[in-house]
Formats: C-alpha cells, sequence, structure tokens
C-alpha cells in the first residue's frame, strides 16, 4: 500500500472519530441544558414500589447552575421538612425532627435516596455527564417510535463518578432523554431509567414520567413524576445555604 495513501487514511479515520465525539458531548450537552436551564425549579412526586409495598413521596426542588442545589420533602408527614443540599463540592441533610445537620460523605452518594432506586448523586447532579465522561455515538436507534442517537459515555480516569459506563438514547429532534443503562465498574448493568409522557414545562418538551429499573430486583422500581418545572429562575448563591435550609419551605 502506498504510505502517503495509509498516512492519509489513517489521518481522515482520526479527524472522524474526533468530529464524531465532539458531536456526540454536544448532544449530550444539549440534553443536559434542556432539562437543567441555568437555574430552575420544580415539583415532583417519587412512588417506590417494592413487591410488599407502594411508598410515595413529595418534593421541591431547586437548583443553579450545576453547583448548588436543594430539595424539600413535603410529604408524608413523617419526613416533611427534610432538607438535602449540594454546595458545589458538598451535600448536606437537614433533619428537622431532631434538628441536626449532617454533610454526607462522598461514600454514600450510590446509595438509594429515601429508600428509592434513585440515588443520593441523581439528587444533587453531583457528577456531571458533560465534563466527567468522554461520549461517542454508537449508532441510531428507535425508543419508542423516537429516533434516537446511541451514546456510550464512559468516565475520565480522575472522575469521582458512581458509574462505570452509561449508555443513552438521546431524541435526535427533541433532544431528550428517552432511555438511559448505568453500569458498574465490572460493565453489569445496575439499573434502567425510561423517559415517558413527554409533556410541556416553560415551553420545553420533556418526559414527565421516569421509570427507574434496577437490574438484579425483581419487583422493584421508582417513579418518578414531574408536577411542575420552570426554568432559569433568578435565585442566587446565597439562597443555598445551612441557614436557608432551615427556613425554607
Amino acid at each position: 500500500m502506498n504510505k502517503k495513501i495509509f498516512t492519509t487514511g489513517i489521518l481522515a479515520v482520526s479527524f472522524l472519530f474526533t468530529v464524531f465525539a465532539q458531536d456526540a458531548k454536544e448532544i449530550i450537552k444539549k440534553a443536559d441544558d434542556k432539562f437543567q436551564g441555568n437555574s430552575n425549579k420544580s415539583e415532583m412526586s417519587m412512588s417506590i414500589i417494592r413487591p410488599a409495598y407502594t411508598r410515595t413521596i413529595e418534593f421541591k426542588n431547586w437548583s443553579l447552575d450545576r453547583d448548588y442545589f436543594m430539595t424539600i420533602v413535603t410529604a408524608p408527614a413523617k419526613d416533611k421538612g427534610q432538607v438535602f443540599m449540594k454546595h458545589q463540592n458538598d451535600m448536606w441533610n437537614y433533619m428537622p425532627a431532631i434538628n441536626r445537620m449532617i454533610k454526607l460523605p462522598p461514600s454514600m452518594m450510590s446509595q438509594g435516596w429515601m429508600g428509592s432506586d434513585y440515588s443520593n448523586d441523581d439528587l444533587v447532579k453531583q457528577s456531571s455527564i458533560v465534563v466527567d465522561y468522554d461520549h461517542t455515538i454508537a449508532k441510531s436507534e428507535t425508543i419508542n417510535d423516537h429516533d434516537c442517537f446511541k451514546i456510550v459515555m464512559i468516565p475520565h480516569e480522575d472522575a469521582n463518578v458512581v458509574w462505570g459506563k452509561v449508555i443513552v438514547w438521546v431524541d435526535k429532534a427533541l433532544f431528550i432523554m428517552h432511555k438511559s443503562e448505568y453500569y458498574d465498574e465490572e460493565e453489569y448493568l445496575v439499573r434502567t431509567e425510561i423517559g415517558k409522557d413527554i409533556k410541556v414545562f416553560d415551553g420545553r418538551e420533556l418526559p414527565s414520567i421516569i421509570e427507574i429499573i434496577p437490574a438484579d430486583e425483581e419487583g422493584h422500581k421508582t417513579i418518578i413524576q414531574i408536577k411542575s418545572m420552570d426554568f432559569d429562575m433568578d435565585i442566587k448563591q446565597s439562597f443555598f445555604t445551612q441557614q436557608n435550609m432551615k427556613r425554607v419551605r
């Protein structure tokens, strides 16, 4: 083979791979920005479904950029008033029943929030799906009649993340995530998320229901329903303080 042609071919493949990777990252960024905005306020409910029972929790969220996040539980009565806050790299939990503020260690980020299949890391978006991962478009697939990019995300070696690999299916037209699969470091599937029932929230089409299904626990499921969501709110950094955790309603 002509050496010049071989070298040109390698450079072309390298260039296409780089462009493809950049496109994949941009797709994930668009989907993440659409769901998060610069800031947002939302009301949600979460049903924790187990073989023997179903438990429902209601809560409110506030977020600013990717560094500040606060959630207050509004129901049921026994959990009402509990507050969780991310302040830059720290996560805090305020329990009003005992008037105690607890800083959650990194080891607790993978644990289920309020006994659900939704982790503490999911709650506060501690790891960024945009900056903590390398992104590659695997192929195109159809999910629930939506034409999607199938994107494989591998975390950077130095990234402080829970997952060993994440695969997401992003709508080519709407830039929303219809399905996500989360794998551990051994590449075993841990859980699947499915977005359903697309509605308009503050001018943005988004799934109003997210089902979280663990891979190895039959009969277990968590369903999150978005009741309301407003974007680009006038929320200041000063809102996200330990003092305000005790006052927020």
